[in-house]
């Protein structure tokens, strides 16, 4: 059967900007894979983090487009050869799995892509000043958020633990569920004394408090810290199933938080959930700042892989940070992303 595959390129502009300890987004451009065989169509996004994605190069159009022809001509996914550029086997597989769905937008057969369930997610509070990160978390308290991602690290650390100490006077833990992500912005010299601190206020856990590539003291951290410990940029370029072996043998993290476009596509996050689970990791998955087109499929490849009956929080809440994001059937209501099956 004929296949044939398109490719679009579409620049996303943020509401406000996307602030980490890296830098800020105010705009991410994302590549749109569409793929049409037999009369049906199916779309996937490939889309790239500067400074932070294994695949992010200058060449990426010719090769993601050298990759497409040679999928036409085969009608396969070249699963090995594709593992070193995630964010375009991860646009690839959805739309591959959209073809496999009929053309439907719920990827996978499941309750949430029935529309019987929503997944929980997890309030997503940028960095920011601190009346600004003060306000977006009361907004997410407000929607009835119980579990609240902080971003920290931009600002000064005194006033980050001010604000931890506002949300936990109103809500003990077993209210509201805090998790901290510093995105690598402690020092290895000061990072057991900081967490040390932000263990007053009962987090969840915290990712990635240090930079990657520094195995040593990150597994020192894991074993020591009494703030269990997730890693995410440390995954990102670690592609090879012997590779990450041997990174969770030596790390021994708590938990790996996982983002198709950075950590190995759909094929690759399976083999991270699958090796975490054998040694007793925890994992869940979240976006990469993608469009609903990646947001979608990470929904459903989360409902697919971790079932719905007693799924962790999602890192799902990014749909409403674009002016002109593209419309998919999931929206947030309260703290649940729902697919609208209809």
């Amino acid at each position: 059967m004929t296949m044939r595959i398109t490719l679009h390129t579409r620049t996303l502009h943020f509401k406000q900007p996307a602030k980490t300890s890296r830098g800020q987004y105010t705009s991410r451009i994302s590549r749109y894979v569409v793929v049409e065989s037999g009369g049906v169509r199916g779309v996937g996004e490939c889309a790239t983090l500067p400074d932070l994605s294994c695949d992010e190069r200058s060449d990426y159009d010719l090769l993601l487009r050298q990759f497409c022809d040679t999928i036409e001509r085969t009608g396969r996914i070249p699963y090995e050869a594709l593992r070193p550029y995630p964010s375009m086997l991860f646009g690839i597989e959805t739309a591959f799995a959209q073809l496999a769905a009929g053309g439907s937008t719920a990827l996978f057969d499941t309750p949430f892509a029935r529309g019987e369930v929503g997944i929980p997610t997890n309030g997503l509070v940028w960095m920011g000043s601190y009346d600004q990160m003060l306000a977006r978390m009361q907004e997410k308290l407000d929607l009835g958020f119980r579990c609240i991602k902080l971003k920290i690290g931009a600002i000064d650390f005194d006033k980050e633990l001010e604000l931890l100490r506002i949300i936990r006077s109103a809500f003990p833990k077993d209210k509201v569920e805090l998790r901290v992500d510093a995105n690598g912005a402690f020092a290895p010299n000061e990072a057991m004394v900081r967490l040390e601190q932000l263990a007053r206020y009962d987090l969840h856990s915290i990712e990635q408090p240090i930079r990657q590539h520094q195995w040593t003291d990150m597994a020192r951290l894991c074993q020591e810290s009494p703030i269990a410990i997730a890693l995410d940029e440390e995954l990102i370029g670690v592609n090879i199933p012997s590779e990450k072996e041997r990174l969770l043998d030596t790390i021994h993290p708590q938990y790996v938080v996982l983002k198709p476009s950075l950590h190995g596509g759909m094929m690759g996050c399976e083999e991270w959930v699958s090796m975490a689970k054998i040694r007793g990791i925890g994992s869940w998955m979240t976006s990469a700042l993608e469009s609903n087109v990646g947001l979608n499929a990470i929904a459903h490849l989360a409902a697919h892989t971790y079932g719905t009956d007693d799924i962790m929080p999602q890192g799902l809440g990014t749909g409403q940070l674009f002016t002109d994001n593209i419309d998919m059937p999931i929206a947030l209501r309260g703290e649940r992303m729902y697919y609208d099956h209809r």
